[in-house]
């Protein structure tokens, strides 16, 4: 028995995202989860770049959650965060990095979940016209999995030889989002190379939860995890939480990197244990560490 079950908490989306995060935390917490309307979350920065994201994912995570809490005018939130980028300790390893916060502003806790997979269809690609990207599409998942197009020129490349998402000067015209069919796609990348001065459309996976099923997954996956820790409570003070807050990775000659060495805390009381060896906090090797 967990202290939320039968309460309600708001979840800060617009992309769906209740689909994936509700049966997880009600199976395991009792707690309902709700969206308001109209709730533009996007406001906080969108992943295509027109709205830059202010602050580090975890500080953007339970910022969004405390949006949804203020327009709903509850004390429970939920929210959920995804950035593409080298674990921090794998640094060879490029996939998604995916944050889950939960605010109880009643209790006074804040937890923040996360969880690296390199299973991710996160990718992009230039092209003149649909034919010549063929093999791109059936990699990334399309049509199943949506498609944003810009012209290539309107572009960036990072100081780290990555490409940044789309340039926040982009006019709406030339920014098309949501494809998820090939005439579509053919329309805009037609377009688009036409607007650049090179010739080229620049096309990259959509990683919107709701236009991109690989990414839902990881959230439910990720929502499981944070239900497993609310359901757990501090050995000190007894409040909901208590679970992982730093771990050490070594990699394996055959296998996915395993963690060795976790510290695991309290969410309100600050207490900490060091659980020397792997907890069954999450499965590893399911989420793709």
């Amino acid at each position: 028995m967990t202290p939320y079950r039968n309460r309600r908490a708001v979840l800060a989306t617009k992309h769906h995202k209740e689909k994936a995060i509700s049966g997880p935390l009600k199976e395991t917490t009792g707690l309902s989860i709700f969206v308001p309307p109209d709730l533009d979350t996007d406001l906080l920065g969108t992943f295509s770049g027109e709205v830059e994201r202010e602050g580090t994912p975890g500080e953007v995570v339970v910022r969004k959650a405390r949006f949804g809490m203020a327009a709903a005018d509850v004390l429970l939130g939920v929210a959920s965060e995804g950035s593409f980028r080298p674990h921090d300790e794998l640094s060879f390893s490029v996939g998604s990095h995916e944050l889950m916060a939960f605010v109880d502003d009643d209790a006074g806790i804040v937890v923040v979940e996360d969880l690296f997979t390199l299973n991710t269809n996160f990718a992009n690609t230039k092209a003149k016209d649909v034919a010549s990207i063929d093999d791109f599409l059936t990699r990334v998942g399309f049509p199943s999995h949506g498609l944003i197009a810009v012209p290539n020129d309107r572009i960036e490349v990072g100081h780290d030889d990555r490409v940044r998402l789309v340039l926040e000067d982009v006019p709406d015209q030339q920014l098309f989002k949501g494809i998820i069919d090939r005439e579509t796609l053919e329309q805009v990348v037609s377009r688009c190379a036409d607007l650049s001065s090179d010739g080229l459309a620049h096309v990259e996976t959509d990683m919107r939860a709701h236009l991109n099923p690989t990414r839902m997954a990881m959230i439910g996956a990720l929502a499981t995890q944070l239900g497993k820790r609310l359901a757990r409570a501090c050995p000190a003070c007894g409040a909901p939480g208590w679970g992982r807050l730093s771990a050490t990775w070594e990699t394996q000659e055959a296998g996915p990197p395993v963690i060795t060495q976790e510290i695991l805390g309290c969410a309100r009381c600050g207490h900490r244990q060091d659980a020397g060896s792997p907890s069954d906090l999450n499965d590893i090797q399911a989420t793709g560490h």
